[in-house]
């Protein structure tokens, strides 16, 4: 079992990374492997509603959203981290998630799924209200903790000192740990993955 890590702050190695490093290490204490991507601090195209990802199997932009997702056939979980920026996931991180979703979201659909984020002092619960909705839209179990998955700090070693927000990340690994368990417990006793209904979409007009 394996789990992707994206690091959707221009900082490398920053906060968002501090986070998520909490959040790795405890899983692979649990036994989880994982992976961290960083995307990295080349502009990331919106996406522009052409279409051709149905054409092409993937963005039509050849940059790191298609890098990850060239991984997503290989990864059973996922987590995204994200820096609060005016009260909201950083613009780098949703353009990276709308092309993701919208061009590779059937690699992703069923998996668990949680997202991090990391603010100075305010608009963390907005951030990650945001970047949930990715996730919720997409049939993936969204994995909790015992807090919102939030640390707060202006440095790396300021989030280190939040001990809370730190406690938050590991408890959230240990969810996500004990989730992919049970459903590949599940498998081996011969419960298949959710059937779904052909997608119907509804236009609102009369």
């Amino acid at each position: 079992m394996k789990t992707l890590l994206i690091n959707g702050s221009p900082h490398e190695k920053g906060c968002t990374y501090t986070a998520l490093r909490e959040v790795q290490k405890e899983l692979e204490k649990n036994g989880i492997e994982t992976e961290l991507f960083w995307i990295g601090t080349k502009p990331v195209a919106g996406c522009i509603a052409c279409g051709r990802c149905d054409e092409l199997g993937r963005c039509i932009f050849q940059d790191a959203v298609n890098e990850a997702a060239a991984k997503l056939d290989g990864i059973d979980a996922l987590v995204i981290g994200s820096p609060v920026y005016y009260a909201s996931a950083s613009g780098q991180i949703t353009s990276f998630l709308d092309r993701l979703f919208y061009s590779a979201g059937d690699k992703l659909r069923g998996k668990p799924a949680a997202a991090v984020v990391s603010c100075r002092r305010g608009g963390a619960t907005a951030a990650f209200d945001q970047l949930n909705k990715y996730f919720s839209i997409n049939c993936m179990p969204i994995i909790t903790s015992q807090y919102w998955n939030q640390v707060h700090g202006n440095t790396p070693e300021q989030v280190l000192q939040d001990a809370e927000g730190l406690q938050t990340m590991r408890t959230l690994a240990v969810n996500m740990a004990w989730l992919l368990k049970s459903i590949e417990a599940g498998r081996k006793a011969g419960i298949s993955a959710p059937q779904y209904e052909t997608h119907v979409a509804t236009n609102f007009i009369r």
